[in-house]
């Protein structure tokens, strides 16, 4: 089962890639404190369809590159301007 995860673009700038962030809370594990924390993903955009601030859903793929991992499934909703 592959893994799907949503979260935003950060950067659109490269070609057929996309920077994304998903936003995570947690409470932290001694002092109990609730931690805000992110995991940054390197998606492949085949259209360059994403723009940046735009949340976007991705699911888990076989490696693309050195740090690219993640396809692009679809655009949830676009960034408002």
């Amino acid at each position: 089962m592959r893994k799907i995860l949503t979260g935003t673009v950060a950067s659109s700038k490269m070609d057929k890639t996309l920077r994304v962030e998903i936003q995570r809370r947690y409470r932290h594990p001694l002092y109990g404190k609730t931690v805000r924390g992110r995991t940054v993903c390197h998606v492949h955009d085949e259209k360059n369809e994403a723009q940046e601030g735009d949340t976007v859903e991705i699911i888990e793929s076989r490696p693309r590159s050195k740090t690219k991992r993640w396809d692009l499934i679809r655009i949830v909703e676009k960034k408002q301007d």
